[in-house]
């Protein structure tokens, strides 16, 4: 089964290699894994994407929640999210074939943001399935390269709390949660 984690992390050096290095421990291999800058210039949020059965992803959930510069633990599996992987191709076609590309970029709503005599290139946002249905629709007019950001979640909407560690402490200390609800609402996608 396929779980999207997101963990709210220090800002500090070796904490992805922690992160990894915990994964791999436990024989996880990490499909997706996205770590970008927040709200709060000392957090990063890390986006990982994993194949596994629930009860050893609980562990997994569990134990990365202890290490040390992990702030905050999400687990997605119940919850309303949206994901988003961003994706860049360069597509080598002429001006024969070009108007089939583009119309096929416009119906997945993506854009062309770059035109050569023999190449576009596109960006496409949205899910793994969208951006994997480009890829094959696009696929026989050549690929010349493909850059993908991996997923990016965030959960939809505000959601209740799910467990009392969730709530924050006093005085401003750092909280470990295992589904921290979202703060803000977040319109529909």
């Amino acid at each position: 089964m396929r779980h999207v984690i997101s963990a709210l992390v220090m800002n500090e050096p070796g904490v992805l290699a922690g992160v990894a290095n915990m994964f791999s421990a436990r024989g996880f291999n990490i499909d997706s894994l996205v770590v970008g800058r927040t709200e709060d210039p000392g957090l990063s949020r890390m986006t990982i994407v994993v194949v596994g059965d629930d009860n050893t992803l609980e562990q997994v959930s569990r134990q990365l929640a202890k290490l040390v510069p992990v702030v905050q633990v999400r687990n997605f599996k119940s919850a309303a999210y949206i994901e988003r992987d961003l994706a860049l191709l360069t597509v080598g076609v002429g001006p024969e074939q070009r108007h089939d590309v583009i119309e096929v970029v416009n119906l997945f709503r993506g854009k062309v943001v770059d035109v050569a005599p023999t190449s576009l290139v596109v960006e496409l946002a949205g899910t793994e399935e969208k951006v994997e249905a480009f890829i094959e629709l696009i696929r026989p007019y050549g690929i010349k390269e493909l850059a993908r950001t991996g997923v990016i979640a965030m959960a939809r909407g505000t959601q209740p709390v799910k467990s009392a560690a969730a709530a924050a402490a006093p005085g401003g200390k750092r909280v470990r949660s295992m589904d921290a609800p979202a703060t803000a609402a977040l319109p529909p996608s």
